[in-house]
């Protein structure tokens, strides 16, 4: 028998944050899982910023890594998100789910609390990642909120790719198809970006798309909350990106969830 849950909000809040405690719990407990949210997050930086770093001078930055550590922030979180599409598709193919099911909770939660794990895996990885940065030369420039502003908006992209990667793992349900869809789905947009070199420098056909690509827009906010110099417009539109993929992707998931376990 399934037992659905849709009391009042602190009935909601509870279930996701026993959720969220149990991915959480999983991640210390797999050292892979570990491994993954801190070597690749500190191999990006370092292997960007002295591999392209001596070939790529962006105008009105004196060094590269000021420049490209917000992308690796982006990166980072995008190849990390794909893990949560894995991790639905896992539950789903091992039962999981079907426990989940049996309990009386409501549905939205299982979603909801993986999502806020990724977001707590993501504030550590960027907590290294800037770490590790300032260790070889990067600094914010724009003073202290500015910068707390950047981790929130790469939090905020964060949650928007958790979102879109578990409805992947929810379309496809197998653990090994999710991952791989949610690299063919980041690796072109990451790389047809502004992340690691000006758009200007891409060709005309290909500038046209990149303006446009919601990772550019993201880059571009967080490069001036990092670097300094006039936010509010690369800001608002960044927001209005993640609002308009959580507006749809959200509902759509949990619609999706509530039919796949329906039988």
């Amino acid at each position: 028998m399934t037992t659905t849950t849709t009391a009042h909000p602190g009935a909601l809040v509870a279930n996701i944050a026993t959720i969220t405690g149990r991915n959480l719990h999983r991640l210390v407990r797999v050292p892979t899982l570990i491994a993954f949210a801190t070597v690749q997050p500190v191999m990006f930086v370092l292997l960007f910023t002295y591999t392209w770093g001596g070939a790529v001078h962006p105008p009105g930055v004196d060094t590269y890594i000021d420049y490209v550590l917000p992308g690796i922030f982006v990166l980072a979180i995008a190849f990390g998100a794909s893990q949560t599409g894995v991790a639905i598709a896992d539950d789903l193919a091992t039962g999981m789910i079907d426990r989940f099911r049996a309990l009386p909770m409501a549905r939205s939660a299982v979603l909801a609390g993986r999502t806020a794990a990724d977001a707590i895996r993501n504030l550590f990885v960027l907590a290294l990642m800037i770490g590790v940065g300032t260790l070889i030369g990067f600094r914010f420039h724009a003073g202290a909120a500015a910068a707390l502003a950047a981790v929130g908006l790469a939090l905020a992209i964060g949650v928007a790719f958790s979102w879109i990667f578990a409805l992947l793992g929810l379309l496809v349900r197998d653990p090994e198809s999710a991952g791989i869809g949610g690299l063919l789905a980041a690796i072109p947009l990451i790389f047809t970006s502004s992340t690691f070199v000006p758009v200007s420098t891409m060709p005309g056909w290909l500038q046209a798309f990149a303006k446009l690509n919601p990772i550019t827009v993201t880059v571009d906010a967080l490069r001036a909350l990092c670097l300094g110099g006039p936010t509010a417009t690369p800001v608002w539109q960044a927001l209005a990106w993640i609002t308009g993929l959580l507006t749809v992707t959200i509902p759509t998931a949990v619609l999706r969830y509530r039919r796949t376990t329906a039988t």
